[in-house]
Order: structure tokens, then sequence, then C-alpha cells
């Protein structure tokens, strides 16, 4: 039986979007799958039609076993996500479990930091140039996932936010930055806008919708679940983030379905992703 991704893509037309040779699973999309058993976790990866993927830890296997399992479902780790203060505190171990895993970025998606101002951006930069540029000897890439609060402006700052500060205090090809659309149209950015304000720097994109009607302008690091919405039914202009996304580059797109029913919500984001022309 063809995989889902398969089927779709023999249906859709030959100008399909690039998102289709790129789109892979952010495992925590099933994390009470994983959770409870990893092989059942990974069985829905792979019937979900998925082949490239996102980890978010291991679930108590090694990093050596963990890559055997993946492969043994035909699926490759592409990125990484891990802990800041691990990054700070284990780098070296860090970087090794992450070669075992064969991927080919290392992302930290949470600020430890109560208040991301100035001053805490300043301090973070300095972690990620050094981390970035220790990953990069490796033979990896370092990136870093905002959820929204870094965006709030600078008091004085004439408009510019924390993670304006943190882009440009941090080193082009040596940090990187992966976008949630979800959380930054959540702080009130627009998501295509950003993209395209900071090219070269965007190399993955966490594909998710916001409900129509669901709160935006807020920035506070979580949203009610039911703003969690299938890719394509919700508020988001997706036909200007993927023409900019493809524009400036980003490499691999990677749904996180924060839904209630992820099982049933992924199909919808896939089918959308696959036959959506812009």
């Amino acid at each position: 039986m063809k995989s889902l991704l398969f089927a779709l893509l023999a249906a859709a037309s030959a100008a399909a979007t690039p998102v289709a040779d790129h789109l892979g699973l952010q495992f925590w999309s099933l994390r009470h799958e994983f959770e409870a058993n990893v092989s059942k976790g990974l069985d829905e990866t792979k019937a979900l039609g998925f082949t490239l993927v996102e980890t978010a830890g291991t679930y108590g296997l090694a990093p050596a076993d963990f890559r055997a399992q993946l492969t043994a479902h035909g699926l490759r780790a592409v990125a990484a996500h891990v802990d800041y203060e691990r990054l700070k505190n284990e780098l070296p171990a860090v970087i090794a479990e992450a070669k075992t895993l064969g991927a080919e970025y290392i992302v930290t998606p949470w600020l430890p930091q109560a208040e991301f101002d100035a001053a805490a951006a300043q301090a973070v930069a300095a972690d990620f140039n050094t981390w970035g540029s220790a990953i990069q000897s490796a033979g990896m890439k370092f990136a870093f996932h905002p959820h929204g609060y870094e965006f709030h402006p600078i008091p004085g700052g004439h408009g510019e936010t924390p993670f304006d500060l943190l882009v440009s205090l941090t080193k082009p090809g040596v940090v990187f930055f992966e976008m949630d659309v979800f959380w930054v149209a959540h702080a009130g950015v627009d998501p295509a806008k950003l993209l395209a304000k900071y090219p070269g720097r965007w190399t993955l994109l966490h594909v998710k919708d916001l409900r129509k009607g669901g709160e935006v302008g807020v920035g506070t690091r979580s949203a009610p679940a039911e703003d969690h919405v299938a890719v394509g039914t919700g508020q988001l202009d997706w036909s200007s983030i993927l023409r900019v996304a493809k524009t400036i580059g980003v490499e691999y797109y990677f749904i996180e379905d924060e839904t209630a029913a992820p099982l049933q919500n992924i199909p919808v984001s896939v089918r959308f992703l696959q036959t959506f022309q812009y």
C-alpha cells in the first residue's frame, strides 16, 4: 500500500510546491505515542508517509539505538532539538549525539530567560556564536527556534525587538534560525515579511496554522489548544509564506502538529502542502 505522501505526490500536478521534496515531521507532534512506545511512534510516522524527521529527544534510547530504529523504519533525522542548558553544559556530548543520529542541524527551541530583553539577547548571542562555530566545525549547522516572546519592542529601540538584536549579534553562516509560523503570527508579526527581512538566516520552517479568529499580537509563550488547527484551515497566508520561504532558500519544512488530534489533522496538513499552488 502506498504511503500517504507518495499517493499525494502522484496525484499532484507537475507544478507542485517545492515543499513536497523537503517535508518532514517534528516528532513533538506524536510525543504521546513515542512516550508510550517508540516503535509505535515510528510506525505512525512511517504510515503517515514521512521519510524526513526532526527529533525531540530519543525517549530513553541511546542515540545509536534510536538511529537504528529510524533506519529500520526508513526515516532520516535531518534536525535534532536540544535544550539550551544541555548545549551550555554538555556541548561536546550534544554534538556527538547529533552526529550519531545523522542530523544536519542542532536546534535549540527555548530560552531559559524569564524575560527576554536586550541584555538577554546579547548574552544568548554570545552563546549561539560559540555553539554555532563548534557545531560548524563538526560538520553540522546550529539554529534557534523562537516562540514569539522574542518579538516585543525594546524600549527606546525605534521598533527593534530582542529578536532583531539577536540576529544582528550572531554570525551569518554560523547561526541560523527555524521559523515557527504559528508563534510568529501569534506574536503579531507577519511571517512572510520576517522571512524576507533576514534572507540566508532562516533555513528551517515549522509549518502550522492558527485558527481563524484566534488571538494574535500577544507573544505570551502559550496559546489555547483550540487555536492550533490543521495547515490550510486557519488564518495564515500560505501563498506569501511559502513563496518567500522558497525565494530565501528554506531547506526543510516540518509539520509540528499541536492540535488535540494530530493523527487526524496531520494528513489534512500534508494534503494541503502537497497540492497547494502559489
